[in-house]
Formats: structure tokens, sequence, C-alpha cells
């Protein structure tokens, strides 16, 4: 019986998808549970898995076709595995001259070759053999790793996994590489021109001496992973107890426009932005203004490992209410980030620096980092903004007014 592989039911604000990846072909084996095919959508690739054991049957949707929620994207024959078993079995009671010709080898390669050339990524089906009967010998598969070694390397393939490895041009070589543009790299694009031509975008500076955040966290760092059960204190959870303190002062930050509307939230949902393979994702803290310390870096941990693994879903990155994006962790001294809207502003942090500073009549050295406040000036004027950004900025050099939980 045929079993319809389907797109998973995609969330409104995710029109449609495209096929990056089919881990499987036509006729081979499938369990139950197992990843057949990657969806890539513009905020995630979603994984499909195998329904029912059987054998994959007919693909109605390639790789960089478009498909919609819930659409048919092939099939599995089921128990198609079990009966497949025995024609397989039956092939060499077929060819008994030529089994006992290959002795315990296999007919096509020699264990060794076949054990070396998965241990280098060689396809045996591109191996010619030269030992008896075209039999592929550890030589035939030395020669073609020596080879693969000395050949430039060859473009992606396929969509996805053009946007997961970078393009490599050998120096003082003028041809070109033409890649397509992954979802959510183009999703990406739409989105920042969008916010350049929808708003009137500003950007405000300021700079925070991080002395004592940093003495606080040198201080209390071990037994803060201690009392947390291994979560570690970072930055980034000042950062946001800070901000969401301040969005509480200064409401209009926190808002954003609707038509002729002006949305006002209740909580803080803050979105940290987060680097992956596939570009720059930004997983959504839900009622950060709630959350301890611990919490907020347990959250930004385990949205970093999904982000790494590819794991995160639609939901985790849906909504938001304001956004913190850390450009210090490349070395990045200043930026003016752009707004992700609906959102009215987001937070830039930077590279920390130790400078000479004026402190008290003083030339002193601290560690100092500049902060930037993007915002739309249709909601929030010149000064609620700098004050905003003062407010984070007094936060973070008094530290004290945030609780530790330890």
């Amino acid at each position: 019986m045929a079993i319809e592989i389907k797109a998973p039911t995609f969330p409104e604000s995710v029109a449609d998808g495209t096929v990056a990846t089919w881990h499987k072909k036509p006729g081979e084996a499938v369990k139950r549970d197992e990843l057949i095919v990657d969806i890539e959508t513009d905020k995630v690739v979603l994984e499909v898995l195998a329904t029912a054991d059987g054998v994959l049957g007919d693909i109605v949707k390639g790789e960089g076709d478009t498909v919609l929620s819930d659409e048919v994207l092939g099939s599995i024959v089921e128990g198609g595995a079990a009966a497949a078993a025995p024609a397989a079995a039956a092939a060499p009671a077929a060819a008994p001259a030529a089994a006992a010709d290959a002795g315990e080898d296999d007919p096509v390669a020699a264990p060794a070759a076949r054990k070396l050339a998965e241990e280098n990524g060689i396809d045996l089906a591109t191996v010619s053999g030269t030992g008896k009967g075209g039999r592929i010998t550890k030589e035939d598969v030395v020669a073609a790793v020596a080879n693969k070694k000395s050949a430039p390397a060859a473009p992606a393939a396929k969509p996805a996994a053009a946007a997961a490895a970078p393009v490599v041009v050998a120096a003082g070589d003028r041809t070109e590489k033409r890649v397509p543009m992954t979802r959510l790299r183009a999703k990406i694009a739409e989105r920042l021109v969008e916010a350049q031509s929808s708003m009137a975008m500003l950007t405000t500076f300021n700079e925070v001496d991080m002395t004592e955040v940093m003495a606080l966290r040198s201080k209390y760092k071990d037994l803060f992973e201690k009392t947390h059960n291994g979560v570690r204190l970072g930055f980034m959870s000042f950062f946001v107890k800070a901000a969401t303190e301040a969005l509480k002062r200064f409401p209009a930050v926190n808002a954003s426009i609707d038509g002729n509307d002006i949305v006002y939230h209740g909580y803080a949902d803050v979105g940290v932005a987060v680097s992956s393979d596939r570009g720059l994702v930004v997983p959504v803290l839900r009622n950060a203004e709630s959350m301890s310390l611990a919490e907020i870096e347990n959250g930004i941990a385990t949205f970093g490992k999904k982000a790494r693994d590819g794991k995160l879903s639609i939901e985790e990155m849906t909504g938001g209410t304001f956004t913190i994006t850390n450009g210090g962790t490349f070395g990045s001294m200043m930026s003016t980030p752009i707004v992700n809207p609906p959102q009215a502003a987001i937070l830039g942090m930077h590279n920390i620096i130790q400078r000479p500073m004026a402190i008290n009549g003083q030339v002193v050295i601290r560690p100092m980092m500049y902060l930037a406040l993007s915002y739309d000036h249709r909601l929030i004027d010149g000064k609620e903004a700098v004050t905003f950004l003062v407010t984070i900025k007094n936060l973070l050099e008094d530290p004290s007014r945030l609780l530790l939980d330890i």
C-alpha cells in the first residue's frame, strides 16, 4: 500500500517552502521516523520523517521545487523493504560462478578498498576497477583519493548545500561561480530593504563602562554555575535584564505600528540575534521581563545550540517586541543595526576595548563598549531614544540593581 509523504502544515506566517534535500532515492528502504526530506522555508528547515517502514516510491516534488502546506511530496510503499529482501538474496545464487570467483571479497570492491573509500568520501561508482573481473582494489581507491585532493572543489549541486558551505574561488582565478540564494537569505534581504524604505530609522550611540559587570561576573561566575546546574554567567543576560527594565520605563520602545494604530505590549519578548551557517536568525525569549539571569543564559545557550544544529522551530523565531544583537563577538567596534519590523527598536552591542577614560579628574584604563540603538522615529522621539539608552548604560554601570538569583 502506498502512503503519501506530505509537507508539514506551515504556520500563517510561512506561505510556502522549497524542497532542499531528499535523503533517500526511489527504491531505497526507509524506516518509520527516519529523516527522508528537508523543506526549507523563509525561517527554518523543516524535517519530514517517514510515517511507516517500506520503500521510497515516486518523488513528486524534486529538490528545488516549491511546495505548499500539506502538499504531497512523494510516497512510501509500505512493506516494500521486506519484499525486496528475497530478490536481493537471490542475486548471488543467479551468478554462482561470479561469487565463487570473488571468494570472500565483495563482488564490486575488496573490503579494504570499500573501507578506505568510506573514510575519504569516495563514491565507488566513480572508481574504475583494475582487479580481476573489474573489481576495485585498495590501490584504485588510493589513486582516487589522490585525484580528489588535487582536483578543484566542484560547486554544490543542491540549493541547501550551496547555502551551508562557503563558496571558495582560488586567488587570481577570474572564473565566476553562481549559486542560488537561499530562502532565508532572500527573506533577510527583503526585510532589510523593507525596514529601510518603510520607516524613519535613526541610530543613537552611547558608551558603557563594563568594569562593574566584569568584576561581578568574575567574582560570582563559579558560584553561579554551581548554583544553577551548569548554566554559565555571560554578558548577554545583563543586557537583556537591563533592556527589559528600560522597556518598562519607556513603553514606546517596546511598541509597534499597525496601520494607523500604535500597539503597546505589556510584555517583553526579546529577540536575540544568533549567527548560523544559514545566516542570521533571531529566536525569541518570551516574557524576558520575568526571567532570571540564569533563565536568560540557559535560553540563549539552548537557542545557540539549536541554531548550529538547524533545529530552531518557526514558533521560536516568530514574534518579538525588541531585539538585541551582539556584533562584538566578531570584533565589531561600532555599527548601526537595522530594526526588525514591525518592532520599533534594536539594541546593538559591540566589542569591549580597554581605553583611557577621565574618571574623577584622573585618566584611568577602563573596559568600554559602544552601544547603538536604532529606532523608528515615527514612533519614538529622539529624547526618548537617548534616555532609553542612557538608562541601559546606568543599569549596567551599577549592576547591583539587577538580581543575580544566587
